[in-house]
């Protein structure tokens, strides 16, 4: 599916609507907190069986976007492609996690107590670990960047995703030093990562032979408020468990989403700049650098409750992330737009 898609009000509004389900999420857990506790303890194999149909939901319709048939086109314009793993997977966990060992372990020192900030550390990780996919088509189309191309990105993204994951994941726990559940792990990408995008291309190909891309497209559409309701009651599960403490710590989030801002900006003037130094057109350089900024907040969000709990800091690290990530998002696609003249192609993508 390469048709570019306008932003929709879920989209424009992400941070809004995350808002709210924080806000009733931690009304909610002030008021019944025995409920959310009986929703925590509904696990399998350390999985939370609600919140794996929830992540399930999210996850699923992204998969439907992957084609492998473009990971073929790679090798005619392969430096945009470079660019996107080699951020993704080679700079940006890298980095995340030096972020948070820096602010936890010295510069907020004192401020948390070490095991939670042990928790937001983890947290980071999983988020420096899971590059995006589906917003990556909004951010893209924002900047009027080649849709074709940011799918090709994309789907090789998710591909390496599957096998990548897990084994980065666990080496940066390792470590700073958290014990890595291994098996919790490798279960988790399974379940969120591999079994939603075998049933994603399982799907893709029935619909394309039955009704082409139309028909994919008005299926994932069919799909879409099952997703966007499946991330707001994430939300609301997560934020209801985590009332107490940020009722008693409201500096927490604030304390959270100060590393995340730092590697957000960061890692997109590192991928801005080296496309700019490749002489990448505008329309891919913009979306590579999106991609590499952004986050897979359903994958990190399912990862972290499976290996730490709901009621987890890792959890609520990784739903910080969501909280910031569209603000910081647009503002970087005005500052893509200000500045497509450095790059070569900059004409046609205005």
């Amino acid at each position: 599916m390469t048709d570019e898609k306008p932003m929709g009000l879920f989209e424009r509004y992400l941070s809004v609507w995350v808002a709210t389900a924080i806000g009733l999420g931690v009304g909610l857990g002030l008021v019944v907190p025995a409920a959310f506790e009986t929703v925590a303890s509904l696990e399998w194999a350390r999985v939370n069986l609600p919140v794996a149909v929830l992540i399930w939901l999210m996850v699923y319709p992204m998969m439907l976007e992957v084609d492998p048939s473009c990971v073929k086109e790679a090798s005619k314009r392969p430096k945009g492609l470079v660019l996107t793993l080699v951020v993704n997977w080679l700079v940006k966990p890298f980095t995340m996690a030096g972020l948070g060992v820096l602010f936890f372990d010295h510069v907020f020192a004192g401020l948390v107590p070490p095991e939670d900030a042990d928790q937001y550390i983890a947290g980071m990780i999983l988020l420096g670990v899971a590059p995006c996919t589906a917003m990556v088509f909004v951010w893209s189309h924002l900047t009027r960047g080649d849709a074709s191309y940011t799918l090709l990105q994309v789907s090789v993204n998710d591909l390496i995703l599957v096998v990548a994951f897990a084994p980065i994941a666990g080496f940066l726990l390792g470590v700073t030093e958290l014990a890595v559940p291994w098996e919790t792990l490798l279960a988790s990408v399974v379940l969120f990562v591999v079994v939603p995008l075998i049933a994603g291309l399982a799907t893709r190909a029935r619909l394309l032979r039955t009704g082409g891309k139309e028909a994919v497209e008005r299926f994932s559409d069919r799909m879409g408020p099952l997703s966007k309701g499946g991330l707001l009651l994430t939300v609301v599960l997560l934020f209801g468990l985590q009332a107490e403490t940020l009722v008693s710590h409201p500096g927490r989030v604030v304390l959270i989403a100060i590393p995340l801002l730092v590697q957000s900006y960061g890692i997109f003037a590192i991928a801005y700049g080296l496309a700019r130094a490749l002489r990448l057109p505008f329309t891919v350089a913009a979306p590579a650098a999106m991609i590499g900024t952004s986050n897979f907040f359903e994958l990190a969000v399912a990862v972290a409750i499976s290996l730490f709990g709901l009621a987890s800091g890792a959890a609520l690290a990784t739903v910080v992330g969501v909280l910031i990530e569209v603000p910081v998002m647009l503002s970087l696609v005005a500052f893509a737009n200000r500045t497509r003249g450095w790059f070569p192609g900059a004409a046609t993508a205005a």
